[in-house]
């Protein structure tokens, strides 16, 4: 089971842990404002947090949610010429609570209350750079293998300058 998640804005990159053994490293995609707590930046926030809910489990890839629900619809082509203006959020949906209080929980700085999610993307050529209104974006076949994967309560660090040699030292045996 992946137990630790860690997440390098500078990188674009996710890396999962399991018993201190780097598991799998994700392309993913943060927030095109840049990493940031505040309510309505469209930043994404940093520091500590936990999976707080697992939202999907058995949905078929590309399952469009919409308010945590599934709308019953499947992401195709003529879905996105039909709705341009959704942010698609497909697949699964892993929502992210901040633990580090008046940083990214509570107050105008609450990563849940601010609805940010570890989720499947529409736009996965775009994955690799900032995209996102906030969450963190990845390929539906990760997000789906990570959630399949993924310890409850998982903790997820999200650093916006740790480099891969870095984590890697820090979280390895």
């Amino acid at each position: 089971m992946i137990d630790y998640l860690h997440v390098s804005i500078a990188e674009q990159r996710m890396y999962a842990f399991a018993n201190q053994q780097l598991w799998r490293c994700y392309t993913v995609s943060t927030a095109l404002n840049g990493p940031g707590e505040r309510n309505g930046s469209g930043c994404t926030p940093r520091g500590m947090h936990y999976i707080r809910a697992k939202i999907g489990a058995d949905l078929p890839q590309g399952a469009v949610l919409r308010g945590r629900r599934w709308t019953g619809e499947v992401y195709s082509p003529q879905l996105q010429q039909a709705h341009p203006e959704r942010d698609w959020i497909l697949s699964r949906i892993l929502w992210l609570s901040g633990t580090e209080l008046q940083r990214n929980r509570l107050g105008d700085c609450d990563t849940f209350r601010r609805y940010i999610y570890i989720h499947g993307t529409a736009d996965e050529g775009l994955l690799g750079q900032p995209y996102s209104h906030g969450c963190i974006r990845m390929h539906n076949k990760d997000i789906i293998e990570l959630y399949n994967h993924l310890a409850d309560a998982c903790p997820v660090e999200i650093c916006e300058h740790t480099r891969e040699a870095e984590i890697l030292r820090s979280h390895t045996i």
